[in-house]
């Protein structure tokens, strides 16, 4: 939690002191690392804008459960730090592990920031599952950091 709360700092200082621009990439393709409690823990992520505040994401998880999913995120810039915006969406996921499959829910809600100079987006989340199969179980715990490599 206190790394989650390191790296919020710095992006949020690097907005106040970098000049940037919000959403200046439609699609974004790169790593997003988490803790081992979600089905989508450690994934690679693609992000596409369809519009200047709507994405959807898709996840394919490479953590201890092989598992893939979707997200619908709507974002809201932030007027006074150009490249930042907090997001929040809903989707779902599945996932495989052992003989088992876990299937839900998920939300998300957090910070994103694109550099104004170079073709990186960093953004920090929190996405908690509710497993539906193979029993009910919330995972709340479920917070990362995504690295992107961005294109117009």
């Amino acid at each position: 939690m206190n790394r989650t709360l390191g790296i919020l700092f710095i992006i949020i200082a690097l907005a106040t002191f970098n000049k940037v621009h919000a959403q200046d990439y439609r699609l974004g393709l790169g790593i997003r690392l988490s803790n081992a409690s979600p089905t989508l823990s450690n994934s690679f992520t693609a992000k596409y804008f369809v519009t200047d505040r709507s994405a959807v994401e898709g996840l394919v998880s490479f953590g201890t459960r092989f598992g893939v999913g979707g997200l619908i995120e709507l974002y809201k810039p932030f007027a006074s730090a150009p490249g930042l915006s907090w997001f929040y969406g809903c989707g779902a996921y599945v996932g495989f592990q052992d003989h088992d499959t876990y299937l839900g829910p998920t939300g998300i809600i957090g910070l994103d920031y694109k550099f104004n100079n170079i073709p990186l987006n960093l953004s920090v989340d929190w996405k908690p599952e509710l497993d539906i199969l193979p029993a009910i179980n919330f995972i709340p715990d479920a917070f990362a950091v995504s690295v992107r490599f961005t294109l117009r």
